[in-house]
């Protein structure tokens, strides 16, 4: 089979497609023959050596969607989904043509979405679902601010956002991608220089509701203080790639009454009716994805590439 083969950490030249054998699944594990896999910046983070655990050389992605192709209690070809649990860096991930996998990680569904659009939607719906349940509670009425917006991760949050009822307001550093939120339901599209938090408070005297934070700690503060007293920030992205507040000191750093809090989860706190709501409103026209860049598999130098330099907008999604 085909599989894209990192090397060890540094730059895309230690990505290569080669040929390996076609995995046996052990008992528990389920074979599935790959059809697409969404890129993200756990990936990134894993090429470029801040990923901890991970022993090279490793096929890397940490999400693929494609048919099952060995026997197990779903019958072979059903559509699944899998992702996370180990994916691409305790053991081989999606960057391939097959992938085996524990069966514990699989979400089947039903779908005739092109895979492309398939591939676009398990990872970032999981991590978009549960920031705004579990990490933000986000209720009808209220207003979120999403720090990151043209991530995607943000058009991932921005549509269920829209679907509970809120009104949404989203960063990008670009002008040019501002019409692009709009398209996408973002009510107030900001321009991010850094801080935004003053013209937040020009639309919401009081601060927002509900702030998801996928820029960073970089950006946290600002975030903070466009928050209203009670109201939540979850910290779920690192796209400045800067994870760690130096010497923290909470009540100097965090506004008072404002509460912070942080998501990080796996394939099963996606439930499955949840993945198939949000495929059939994706095909009934009722909510959209964003932009999705499409790469072959050949491609994964320059896929990676773009992701970590950030030329494009919304989610990269490699063909197999």
């Amino acid at each position: 089979m085909r599989a894209v083969v990192l090397s060890g950490p540094g730059l895309v030249e230690n990505l290569a497609v080669v040929d390996l054998p076609v995995p046996e699944p052990p008992p528990g594990w389920v074979r599935v023959q790959v059809a697409a896999f969404g890129l993200n910046r756990s990936e990134l983070h894993t090429r470029l050596g801040l990923a901890e655990g991970v022993t090279f050389p490793r096929v890397p992605g940490i999400e693929a969607v494609g048919v099952v192709d060995s026997e197990c209690d779903l019958p072979v070809g059903q559509r699944v989904a899998a992702m996370m649990g180990g994916m691409g860096r305790v053991f081989d991930g999606g960057y391939a043509e097959y992938t085996a996998v524990p069966r514990e990680i699989l979400l089947p569904f039903d779908s005739t979405l092109p895979w492309e659009v398939l591939g676009a939607i398990p990872e970032t719906l999981q991590t978009a679902y549960r920031s705004l349940t579990t990490g933000l509670d986000l209720r009808a009425g209220q207003s979120l601010l999403i720090r990151g917006g043209t991530s995607a991760l943000g058009f991932a949050a921005a549509a269920p956002a829209v679907d509970i009822g809120a009104t949404v307001l989203a960063t990008t550093r670009r002008a040019d991608r501002l019409d692009v939120l709009r398209e996408h339901g973002v009510a107030h599209p900001l321009l991010d220089d850094g801080r935004v938090a003053d013209r937040v408070r020009e639309l919401f005297p009081d601060g927002v509701d509900a702030a998801l934070e996928l820029v960073g700690t970089p950006t946290l503060p600002d975030t903070l203080a466009a928050t209203r007293v009670h109201g939540t920030v979850c910290f779920t992205g690192m796209l400045s790639d800067e994870w760690v507040v130096p010497d923290f000191h909470p009540i100097g750093y965090l506004p008072k009454g404002v509460r912070l809090t942080a998501y990080a989860g796996e394939s099963s706190d996606l439930p499955a009716e949840v993945l198939q709501r949000f495929l059939d409103q994706v095909a009934g026209g009722e909510t959209t994805l964003g932009p999705i860049a499409v790469y072959p598999l050949e491609d994964i130098r320059r896929a990676h590439d773009d992701l970590e330099h950030g030329r494009r907008v919304g989610k990269l999604v490699g063909l197999v």
